[in-house]
């Protein structure tokens, strides 16, 4: 009894550091202002350009990051510890670190930029390119995880019954994975809508809503940013809980499918 209410008090302070603060901020809101702030266009546009934007990066990630996070779950190979290295640096160095790293190779007076003529600085290729930057490690560990949990058999096996290896990944690897998949899309979306320092560098217009918070906290005060602030934390909240629960539900079906498919096996035999 004492080991669950040591453990249950901890967890709860920790559910309280993070809570309070939110609460505060959201009871701290003038409601006419809210209202206000929720009609101005400059703040719709800010939001969901925040929100499309990591979209965009979490969907690239998805092309890219699985199949990386698939051979460093499974294969053995000099320098992998060199490649994992590399996929988690962006969570260590500061992200206006990040925004200059990558102004040097896309800055408009770049090799790169000269040589394939594209200038992406200051657009939303630029913002959605920040936010993989610093947000892909999420996606790339979460999967890698979920691979490293199944056991290697399975594939073998589908193999060995004739599937090639694209269709045994696609038919038995992926859809083992599938939750890892969810949960590392759901970090990395959450972790690229927050971004602010990367973004800022590469890209103060079009402003995503972090550097419009910050702009309307320095010219304005607390007072102006608070209500954007606000408007992010609620569209963001939400959508986080519909696709949790979207989860939920969808794993409660396939464990009730599967249920289902044992019982009709043990009436045959």
């Amino acid at each position: 009894m004492r080991f669950k209410v040591i453990f249950s008090s901890l967890g709860f302070l920790l559910v309280l550091f993070i809570a309070v603060p939110i609460l505060r901020m959201l009871f701290s809101a003038d409601p006419g202002t809210l209202a206000d702030t929720a009609g101005e266009a400059e703040v719709h546009a800010s939001i969901f350009l925040t929100l499309r934007a990591s979209l965009w990066a979490t969907i690239v990630a998805l092309f890219t990051g699985v199949p990386l996070a698939w051979i460093l779950a499974r294969k053995d190979f000099r320098g992998k510890k060199i490649i994992e290295g590399i996929i988690d640096l962006p969570v260590i160095i500061p992200h206006t670190a990040a925004g200059i790293a990558l102004l040097s190779v896309w800055g408009r007076h770049s090799i790169l930029s000269r040589v394939t003529g594209l200038h992406i600085i200051g657009t939303e290729v630029a913002i959605a390119m920040a936010m993989f930057f610093v947000s892909v490690p999420f996606l790339v560990n979460a999967v890698k995880e979920g691979f490293k949990l199944i056991d290697e058999r399975y594939e073998k096996t589908a193999v060995t019954l004739g599937a090639t290896p694209w269709k045994a990944f696609l038919t038995v690897s992926l859809p083992m994975v599938k939750k890892s998949i969810i949960s590392g899309s759901i970090m990395m979306w959450g972790r690229g809508i927050s971004e602010f320092g990367a973004v800022i560098i590469l890209a103060y217009h079009p402003m995503v809503a972090p550097v419009l918070i910050f702009e309307r906290f320095q010219n304005f005060g607390l007072k102006y940013a608070l209500p954007v602030t606000v408007l992010l934390i609620v569209i963001s909240l939400a959508v986080f809980i519909a696709m949790r629960l979207f989860e939920d539900k969808k794993a409660a079906k396939n464990a009730k499918r599967r249920e289902e498919e044992k019982n009709v096996i043990r009436s045959e035999v």
